[in-house]
Order: C-alpha cells, then structure tokens, then sequence
C-alpha cells in the first residue's frame, strides 16, 4: 500500500475575492504500515491535506496515486477509496447517533453492501480492538464518557477494513486519562494490525512518544518530514513555525545550561527517566 501525491496544490475560493492557497506544491509519499505523525499550526494546511488523502476534496492541480493508480483518473473509484482510506474527524463521537453501541458500529459495513450477520462480526471485531467489550454493545452511545464515545467512534470506521486510518486530533477535549488510553490503543492497534496510522496532533508530546515519522506543515507546505527526533533538532526554525519542542526536550536544554548534559535527542518523558537512572547509578557505582 502506498499513498503518493505529486506537485499537489489547492486553492479554496478560486478566482474569488476570498481565494486562499491552502495547499502548495505538496510532493508526499506514505508507505505501508509506516506510523506517521501531522502536526502544523491552525491554518498550516494539515486538516486540507488528510482531507485530500481521503478524497473528499480534490486538487486544484497536481497528482495523486493510490497504490499507484490515479485517484483523480476516469476509472478510479473514490468510494473505494474511502472505504481503504479512513478518516476520524475531530469529535467524531459528534457522528453518533444509532440506539446502541453495536448498532453505531454496524453502520459503516452495511453501507458497504455486507450483510447483518458480517456487519455485525465486524463490529464486535472493530470494539474488541478499541478495548470495548460485550458489555457495551447494548449500551447507548450518548451514555459513555468521552473517551468511550471516541473510541466507538473510531471503531465505526475500524469496522470498514481500512488500510489506512487517518486520526485529525483523536484525543481533542480528553482529560488525560482518556487521551492516553486511545493514543496506547492506536499504537497497539497500528503494531499488531500492521496498519497504516496517520495522526493529526497539536501535542508535540504525543508525537514524540508515539509516531515513527513526523510531517510539519507550514504555510501552506511541508516544512519537514523526518524522525521525531531529526524534526525536534530544528528548534529555531519551529518556533518560527509557531510549533514547540517537546517538553522534555526543552528541559534537557536546560539542563545542559545548567551542565547537566544527559543527551540532547531526549523527547520523551520515558528516555529522560531511562537518562536520569543511567546518571545515578553512574555516579552511585563511583561512590560519588
């Protein structure tokens, strides 16, 4: 599976007063099972270019292969597109709206022409994979908590079979429990199912703990797109990107200054543990 767009632009309001270049000059390749993070300010053109990769919007001018087919070609059939290419809006439990749980999750099967004895293997498959079990099938989906209620709803769009699941800000408005179990559940789910991730975040911590690859979009275009930790190196250039380091690389900073120099690729809050032992038992093994 490979998602490849060529020279892509898009202008919304074309021609208009109000035309804006959202997209400029985007030459991207997402390869299968690779677990790659988006991240940019408001406006940057993230939430453009994921809608670009699910098809429900279409470049202005440029290229874009599925599998090496060409999704804008006579031929090519968007809807099958979706159904590989899935897309988790921001709030999707806003989407909810079936008497119970499992029935919500049927939805996407049986619009795909399966019948209620496969839509509803799929479901429970999909809610099994999302950690919910048995006993929220009966359950209404306005009862759950928000993190309940995102997890089902990213289960809706597990139920299709995507190859590709896209994430536009998964744990927006979670407290941090509940944003901590979903992002633990994707990652698992991206590990065991071998599934192509790409996750749309504001939070620089999540990214660095989670994602593989890290896309920055600035301006309308990528700024970078590298390892986490290649991407963070570049604190200058995020900051004039309106973007922010990860916490723990910033206190590793300062450490530094202060000549406490534990390394400076730190990110995340597990290697700066791993960093602060490794310093201890150096020191408690000299007798200092």
């Amino acid at each position: 599976m490979s998602l490849e767009l060529k020279n892509l632009n898009y202008i919304y309001n074309e021609g208009t007063p109000m035309e804006s270049h959202a997209l400029k000059d985007i030459n991207l390749t997402i390869r299968d099972g690779e677990f790659v993070g988006l991240i940019g300010h408001t406006g940057s053109g993230k939430s453009t270019l994921t809608q670009h990769l699910n098809a429900l919007l279409e470049a202005t001018s440029g290229e874009y292969y599925y599998n090496g087919e060409n999704v804008y070609g006579e031929n090519f059939s968007k809807k099958e597109l979706r159904r590989k290419v899935g897309l988790v809006f921001q709030y999707p439990e806003h989407q909810l709206f079936e008497v119970d749980v499992l029935t919500d999750v049927c939805f996407g099967p049986k619009n795909l022409g399966l019948s209620e004895e496969e839509a509803r293997s799929r479901a429970k498959e999909a809610l099994k994979m999302v950690g919910m079990g048995e006993n929220y099938y009966e359950k209404s989906p306005f009862d759950l908590s928000g993190g309940e209620k995102r997890r089902v709803a990213i289960a809706g769009v597990l139920a299709m079979h995507p190859e590709v699941l896209i994430l536009d800000e998964p744990t927006a408005g979670l407290d941090p429990k509940g944003r901590d179990e979903i992002l633990d559940e994707i990652a698992k789910l991206q590990k065991e199912q071998h599934m192509t991730v790409i996750l749309v975040s504001h939070s620089m911590e999540d990214v660095a703990t989670y994602v593989d690859r890290l896309i920055v979009m600035y301006q309308s275009g990528i700024l970078f797109d590298d390892t986490p930790k290649a991407v963070f190196r570049h604190r200058k250039e995020m900051e004039e990107a309106h973007l922010a380091v990860p916490q723990m690389s910033e206190l590793m900073r300062m450490l530094k200054e202060k000549g406490i120099d534990l390394g400076e690729d730190i990110i995340t809050v597990a290697e700066a543990k791993d960093a602060i032992m490794k310093r201890w038992k150096e020191k408690n093994g000299s007798g200092r």
